[in-house]
């Protein structure tokens, strides 16, 4: 006779139907991105025909996943060195070109050194987890709208972990007060917060670290290549960034390519590439990724027109969308987040804009946010036209008038 038996499928098909029946399931579009044609991409349909659509959400911020420099760095990596890296870095994946990319990446931030991902996820994960593990009695302190890579990360570590409340600098040091002193401390925070599209506190927190002995760690995956004399990031552009002690960044948004880092002092890169599980047991960037990257981060350095363009379109937009009663959140940065407030609604304003208006905006739903603040997630970039900006705040004026959403008056 068999043992009653768990079922799994059953299990399954309800934790799926759940997220269905909450407007939480998702989707992906078949979108196929064109060089020359960014923010205007493919979208592959299920009869097989294709058509035009202007993506409005993109983190390749910049566009610079087009970049002439980048593509031509590419091909020549390709041609030099093949497709993949050999393996991890300690066994035969250390090429020139992984080294040459980490010594562009501390001349960036003006730090010692630097150590390069598989993504700014992994890059997250693993510096966290190890640095707050290895650190005795180390203490760690969380912005409470931190990535899910740092959350991750710290909970990696097992290290003892206080939460406090979004840029509230108040509990952040009433925290700090009651930790013992001379306990080693670990303030997590971001430079830009890619669902709010608000600043963090990053001279605050520099402040109070300092008074406390702590370190920082700042994610500034959403700021490298778009902020800063040198697209260093907010830290960089604010003048801040000695006093950042783990900076980590990604390569995949500003920069257009892929992977993640740190950059950071001698003895701490050091420890983390030595002791660090996820950056030890993982295959390393390819030649053709490192050479693409360098190349978006040399070229970034130099150009600032990228950036200042990017920065009047994300202004251009907020006034077009405020002057429409959009209900926009008011941000300081490129991000521009529409409100919605429902899960459903939020998707299917999303599936209309792109089956109707040839709009791509993917929704922003729980868990990523709140439940209650759901949102569709707006990105400008240097390469939308003024003309498809006043389409979309049309457009999104038909979608909130179709899904009855609140239009401030």
């Amino acid at each position: 006779m068999l043992a009653k038996q768990f079922s799994y499928s059953k299990t399954f098909h309800k934790l799926l139907g759940d997220l269905k029946n909450e407007g939480r399931y998702r989707e992906f579009a078949k979108l196929e991105r064109v060089v020359g044609t960014f923010p205007v991409v493919k979208q592959h349909l299920d009869d097989g025909t294709e058509r035009e659509v202007t993506v409005w959400c993109s983190n390749d911020y910049l566009g610079m996943g087009h970049n002439e420099n980048v593509i031509a760095s590419m091909h020549k990596a390709l041609d030099d060195h093949g497709a993949g890296s050999g393996g991890t870095r300690n066994i035969s994946g250390n090429s020139s070109s992984i080294v040459e990319l980490e010594n562009e990446l501390a001349d960036l931030h003006d730090k010692d050194g630097a150590l390069v991902f598989s993504s700014g996820y992994v890059a997250n994960v693993t510096a966290l987890s190890t640095v707050a593990r290895l650190l005795p009695g180390c203490v760690v302190l969380s912005d409470a709208e931190n990535h899910a890579s740092m959350i991750q990360g710290i909970r990696g570590s097992k290290a003892e972990k206080h939460i406090f409340a979004h840029n509230n600098l108040d509990q952040l040091e009433s925290l700090l007060s009651e930790i013992e002193p001379g306990r080693p401390i670990v303030i997590a925070f971001e430079s830009v917060y890619s669902m709010s599209g608000d600043f963090g506190e990053i001279e605050a927190i520099a402040n109070l670290a300092e008074k406390y002995g702590a370190l920082t760690f700042l994610d500034e995956t959403h700021g490298v290549g778009l902020y800063g004399h040198k697209g260093g990031g907010l830290a960089q552009e604010l003048g801040l960034t000695d006093r950042i002690d783990i900076l980590q960044g990604g390569i995949g948004k500003g920069y257009g390519v892929v992977g993640g880092f740190i950059t950071a002092r001698a003895d701490i890169i050091d420890v983390v590439r030595s002791y660090g599980t996820g950056f030890i047991f993982t295959t390393s960037l390819p030649p053709v990724i490192a050479e693409g990257a360098i190349a978006s981060i040399r070229y970034l350095k130099e150009s600032q027109s990228e950036r200042a363009t990017h920065q009047e379109n994300a202004r251009l937009l907020k006034r077009k969308m405020l002057a429409a009663n959009l209900p926009i959140l008011k941000t300081p940065s490129h991000i521009v987040p529409l409100t919605v407030g429902d899960s459903v609604i939020c998707k299917s304003m999303s599936d209309y804009l792109l089956e109707h208006e040839g709009i791509y905006i993917q929704p922003i739903n729980y868990p990523t946010v709140p439940r209650g603040t759901e949102r569709l997630r707006i990105t400008p970039t240097p390469l939308h036209t003024e003309a498809q900006m006043d389409f979309l705040v049309e457009a999104l004026l038909r979608a909130c008038k179709k899904f009855q959403l609140d239009i401030a008056a």
